[in-house]
């Protein structure tokens, strides 16, 4: 097992530095009226390996997190999500859709983490708008004055911010007063049985309720039947996320 993951963190640093790592894009959709729009899209890694074939982010993170290597793992993320919105500036189509990047909490507390951003969209020169972060729970409820900080500097540079998975940690409401949040994510645990267990319509429901009371997007992820979707209208969520409107997909295809 050891041999193996010494071998994953050689490999992953080779494929970070050798550009083989890809980013697919998975749709996010809004409801206007009785119609159905793309708003963005969300940017998800994927590693082929030549060996080991797919490895799951699953497995790759926390080995990126573990052994140094999530710092340039999330750079090369960044530069080729910044680079893609460069793009799609000149489709008059794609130049109205975002792009959300999950950020990881041992990115995010590296002290360069602010810089890198701010660099890599001067870079490129896009709107930065066009941008949105993902954060955990996790990370936003430690309430210290150095994330609360960090926080706002990243909305002072012009993005957007959304809270992951919204719901699942050891929730406190209060840093959503405190905090220039844009949306709230509702994770697919609470949609899966959301047609049959009155137990997560009772935590959707709260959690469109309390978005809308702050003013947040909530956009629904792991959307998957047309019940759930129609649920999900019937409940006054209006984004979502998920393979009935489409699977992560490399950018060729959307």
């Amino acid at each position: 097992m050891i041999e193996t993951k010494v071998l994953l963190i050689d490999r992953l640093h080779k494929a970070i530095k050798n550009n083989f790592m890809k980013l697919y894009y998975q749709p996010q959709i809004i409801l206007v009226g009785n119609r159905l729009e793309f708003v963005g899209v969300e940017a998800l890694i994927r590693w082929h390996d030549i060996d080991y074939g797919m490895i799951s982010p699953g497995n790759f993170i926390p080995i990126a997190e573990n052994s140094g290597l999530i710092g340039p793992l999330c750079e090369w993320v960044l530069h080729e999500a910044i680079r893609q919105l460069k793009r799609w500036e000149s489709d008059e189509y794609k130049k109205k859709w975002r792009i959300s990047l999950n950020v990881s909490y041992k990115q995010f507390e590296k002290e360069n983490f602010l810089p890198m951003i701010e660099s890599i969209m001067g870079k490129y020169n896009i709107n930065p708008e066009k941008l949105r972060l993902e954060l955990t729970e996790s990370l936003l409820i430690k309430n210290t004055k150095e994330t609360l900080n960090k926080v706002h500097d990243l909305k002072a540079l012009g993005l957007t911010l959304s809270i992951d998975d919204f719901g699942t940690g050891d929730s406190s409401l209060s840093y959503l007063k405190q905090l220039p949040i844009d949306e709230l994510k509702i994770d697919q645990s609470f949609i899966r049985d959301l047609t049959s267990d009155q137990n997560d319509v009772i935590i959707v429901k709260t959690i469109i309720s309390i978005g809308q009371k702050f003013g947040l997007d909530v956009i629904a992820e792991g959307v998957e039947t047309e019940k759930q979707y129609e649920k999900l209208v019937l409940m006054g969520c209006n984004h979502f996320q998920g393979y009935l409107f489409g699977r992560p997909v490399e950018p060729l295809y959307l």
